[in-house]
């Protein structure tokens, strides 16, 4: 196992891309570019990278896949921001050994899904993320995603994590916004908010999510920190604009062919590639025209945003 660079503080705050894995021609995974797109997105000012989301088709790879494409993402970052590691597997075990190689290979963070495929009760699902937490000293972020998952992360299995010290955040990517207050009203400021929902970002940093976790930052970095810093600074008016032009392709992250979405936008901005794994495929016809249309009007009237 390689030497891990020593780690970037998570801040858990900010837009952390959730960068996409790059696949070559034969669909094997090519590291090289793979580090190109990470690195790329530190020079445009991201936060930190989150490896291995959704986007980044974690359930697509093999066991060692995974283990090459973090390393690869600790060494874009260098220490220069927090890399966060997606935990998604079909086991518990499977689970604890991933997050305990996650933290050896150099994380600064794991981003913690419920098991895939089952539906846990909500005592399955918090024995699951207390075997997880209990066997590593990173920091850890709950991913509630209900639409993609099945899976609710309730308010009271969240109240009984509380006493779980290295749980310290949750993503939140249910598409009703009254979950920010709910969880706030629920347990304070024990845990820090993400909004996890690209077309959602305005009210959950406005309902004190203080960080965003981004599937479109990948094509457009610039003018996601731009939203996230209007929107932390109380700019309304200017986020408001920013977001409204943004909007169009922000819903493409709450689609269930979102992967293939950013992925294309990525290589209509000359980031990276549309390329993704089976059972995806790569979007095609109408879908595909309408994407690329898109992002090219975006790219076109980007330079006058406020």
């Amino acid at each position: 196992m390689t030497s891990p660079h020593p780690s970037a503080t998570c801040s858990w705050s900010g837009v952390l891309p959730a960068v996409t894995t790059q696949f070559d021609a034969d669909l094997r995974v090519d590291l090289a570019a793979t580090g190109a797109v990470q690195a790329a997105l530190i020079r445009d000012g991201v936060h930190g990278l989150v490896a291995l989301g959704t986007v980044g088709e974690n359930n697509s790879l093999s066991a060692e896949e995974k283990r090459s494409v973090l390393r690869t993402a600790v060494e874009a970052a260098a220490g220069r921001v927090p890399v966060v590691a997606g935990v998604s597997e079909l086991t518990t075990p499977a689970a604890v050994a991933f997050a305990r190689d996650a933290e050896a290979i150099g994380a600064t963070g794991l981003m913690l899904l419920p098991a895939m495929v089952y539906v846990p009760t909500p005592r399955e699902l918090e024995f699951h993320f207390r075997s997880v937490a209990q066997a590593t000293r990173l920091p850890i972020m709950l991913y509630n995603n209900p639409p993609a998952y099945r899976v609710s992360i309730d308010i009271e299995t969240l109240s009984r994590l509380a006493e779980v010290p290295n749980i310290v955040a949750v993503k939140e990517s249910s598409p009703d916004p009254r979950r920010f207050t709910d969880v706030v009203n629920a347990c304070g400021d024990r845990f820090v908010l993400f909004a996890g929902l690209d077309d959602l970002v305005f009210e959950g940093v406005s309902l004190g999510a203080r960080g965003w976790i981004s599937g479109l930052t990948n094509a457009f970095p610039r003018e996601s920190l731009a939203l996230y810093q209007a929107l932390r600074a109380g700019d309304l008016e200017r986020a408001r604009t920013l977001y409204r032009w943004f909007m169009p392709l922000l819903h493409l992250d709450a689609g269930h062919d979102l992967v293939q979405a950013i992925k294309l936008a990525e290589q209509v901005m000359g980031r990276g590639s549309e390329r993704v794994r089976p059972p995806r495929l790569p979007l095609a016809g109408a879908r595909r025209e309408e994407v690329i249309r898109m992002v090219e009007r975006a790219a076109a009237s980007r330079d006058r945003l406020p």
